[in-house]
């Protein structure tokens, strides 16, 4: 699913207050709010799981201890959504 995609269906979405809760996986065996999200890469290694790493370094990431080893060449850019757990 794309950005826009996304954006389509919430805009969907009459009760725009309803809280964002991820699944951990498709048949629902754990629930989580979502947390934040961030932008990045992201590297299929199976049929639908992954490898999720920076796309690129900024000032703020580099004085926090990153590198250039920590930026994912491979992937697609993505759009990545953290779960609280």
């Amino acid at each position: 699913m794309t950005v826009r995609e996304l954006v389509g269906l919430l805009q969907g979405e009459p009760n725009q207050d309803r809280e964002v809760v991820l699944s951990k996986d498709a048949e629902g065996n754990s629930y989580s709010p979502l947390y934040g999200t961030w932008v990045g890469r992201y590297s299929e290694q199976t049929s639908g799981q992954g490898d999720a790493g920076m796309e690129c370094l900024d000032d703020e990431l580099r004085a926090e201890g990153y590198n250039d080893e920590d930026v994912m060449a491979d992937g697609v850019p993505a759009l990545i959504l953290s779960p609280i757990v």
